[in-house]
């Protein structure tokens, strides 16, 4: 009955299609954060520590990739890029992420995964972590009443203010009409019918939203209890008694609740699930501390890992499971301030083989877990090593219900429906993923090309003497070895590769599109002198 249904919604759409799934999947998209791609113990057996078992049993299941990969090495542009199969550089946002209160990355005629679902039919819906902006309706001047006095003005996460702060009545006054109004621009305006979520869990307004409204109106400022120590990083608005532990297993049931309502409607589903771990807050429940034997992010892995266990299971008990398409993957690698060098110390190395972490233009910064899982479709305990990349959704979604992207969408998205099917050929001949910084990691095949030294964000190293890299990751998945030097025409192709997708604004075939903004070029700076050479030269 449900197929007969969809069949008559759909009213003959896929006739003309070459190839469309009938009845078409529910879609399933859980996207960790800051989970590194050693930190799934699938991929990383014998250098990871921490127990994964819903994760592994999702990839025994289904498909394995082992170079999937995220636009950035930070959160906000990764997400745009999954959403919207498009680069994130091409956008105002070349480095760095959405501030606090910041404004919507995603243009509001921009197609994304859930605006393609919601045209043939589907419920949409993102429950999570959004990021990605909205429009505040905050006039000039008003943003520092909705921050400490001592601290107008900041908004970088990595300089929490641990200063007790009470409200004034003033601002309290402000508040009560600030979050009483709707607030545009955000899932509802892009894509989903319903979100719930909160935004950004170390940053204000610490409450839940749902749709456009936050849930309760936040009276006065998160205590300096809760910030700093890899807790919330922003002092801000807050409801009264906002428990930073609720956040993910509340986002958890939500999610679980809405797919056992979804799934017995007739039309399939699409569920955009953006967790907020294990990113900080590490507000790890009782039932979960000291669990993993190594620290408090470990065990928030094995929390998060639980979590993704619930909505599973939700999924199962609901029936939509045979019919449902999963994938699991990560926004970028996993954050250096969370105890990496006491891990390491311990056996447990969060980027596995991989050299850098989160923010790096290495391959530790956006070389992410990335697990398919769709029945009767992906042939179950598969391992791909075929170049994939989080924009290749929307594309791969489209494929699947015989749609036809425009022009002006999924530019950068190559459809991962042939290596899903069993094949194993190159989908993507190129990739390019970011630092926090912007600097551009661009891969073609086995070749690897970053036009600086260095990492580019927070990782340490690099040989300075090199203006540029150049890595053979077949031969050298650790960039030990940097080629650049001794290969000046590899250099010279990659350089010409970068430059001829941002000139052309895309990387797919079709007609030439813009990019919102000029997009940053990074000349290779002449190689650094030797102390000996500089001092000579005064």
């Amino acid at each position: 009955m449900k197929k007969f249904l969809w069949c008559l919604l759909l009213g003959g759409c896929f006739s003309s299609c070459s190839w469309a799934a009938s009845p078409p999947p529910n879609i399933l998209v859980i996207l960790a954060d800051d989970l590194g791609y050693g930190d799934v113990q699938c991929n990383n057996p014998q250098r990871g520590k921490i127990p994964t078992p819903n994760i592994d049993k999702l990839a025994a299941q289904g498909l394995r990739f082992t170079d999937g990969h995220s636009s950035s090495g930070v959160c906000s542009p990764s997400r745009y890029t999954l959403l919207t199969g498009r680069y994130h550089w091409r956008t105002r946002l070349q480095r760095g992420i959405v501030g606090v209160f910041g404004e919507p990355l995603i243009a509001p005629d921009r197609m994304t995964i859930g605006t393609l679902a919601k045209q043939h039919g589907y419920r949409t819906a993102a429950i999570g972590k959004w990021h990605l902006g909205w429009d505040w309706a905050l006039e000039k001047g008003q943003k520092a009443l909705l921050q400490p006095a001592t601290e107008a003005g900041a908004d970088d996460e990595a300089k929490p203010r641990r200063a007790p702060a009470v409200a004034t009545d003033k601002q309290r006054e402000f508040w009560r009409e600030f979050f009483s109004k709707p607030i545009a621009g955000g899932p509802t305006a892009r894509g989903f019918d319903t979100y719930f979520g909160t935004d950004v869990p170390n940053w204000p307004p610490y409450c839940f939203i749902e749709n456009d409204h936050t849930l309760g109106l936040p009276s006065e400022f998160l205590p300096a209890s809760d910030l700093g120590n890899n807790r919330a990083s922003t002092q801000g608005p807050a409801l009264k008694a906002w428990k930073l532990e609720d956040i993910l297993p509340t986002l958890g049931e939500r999610a679980a609740a809405f797919i056992t309502e979804a799934a017995a409607k007739p039309a399939p589903f699409l569920l955009y699930l953006p967790l907020t771990s294990p990113h900080t807050p590490l507000a790890v429940n009782s039932g979960w501390k000291d669990r993993s034997g190594l620290n408090l992010f470990a065990d928030f892995v094995m929390e998060t890992d639980a979590v993704v266990g619930r909505v599973l299971e939700a999924l199962e008990k609901s029936g939509a499971a045979p019919n449902t398409l999963v994938i699991f993957t990560a926004d970028n690698g996993c954050a250096p301030y969370i105890g990496v060098k006491d891990l390491e110390e311990k056996g447990h190395y969060p980027s596995g083989p991989l050299r850098g972490y989160k923010a790096d233009a290495w391959e530790g910064g956006h070389r992410v877990p990335f697990i398919v899982r769709w029945p009767g479709v992906v042939k179950a305990g598969g391992v791909c090593h075929q170049l994939v990349y989080q924009a290749d959704f929307i594309r791969t979604f489209a494929d699947i219900l015989g749609a036809k992207l425009p022009d002006n969408a999924g530019e950068d998205s190559f459809s991962l429906l042939p290596l899903l099917r069993g094949e194993d050929k190159p989908i993507r001949e190129s990739a390019v993923s970011a630092s926090i910084n912007g600097l551009p990691a661009v891969r073609s095949g086995r070749w690897k090309y970053i036009p600086a030294p260095g990492s580019g964000g927070w990782g340490k190293g690099g040989d300075l003497s090199q203006p540029v890299q150049l890595y053979n990751l077949a031969d050298d998945l650790g960039e030990t070895k940097n080629l650049a030097a001794a290969m000046p025409e590899k250099v010279a192709e990659l350089a010409a590769l970068l430059e001829k997708l941002i000139v052309d604004g895309r990387s797919t075939p079709g007609s030439p599109q813009m990019n919102d903004v000029e997009v940053k070029r990074y000349v290779p700076e002449p190689a650094a002198k030797s102390k000996k050479q500089a001092n000579a030269a005064r």
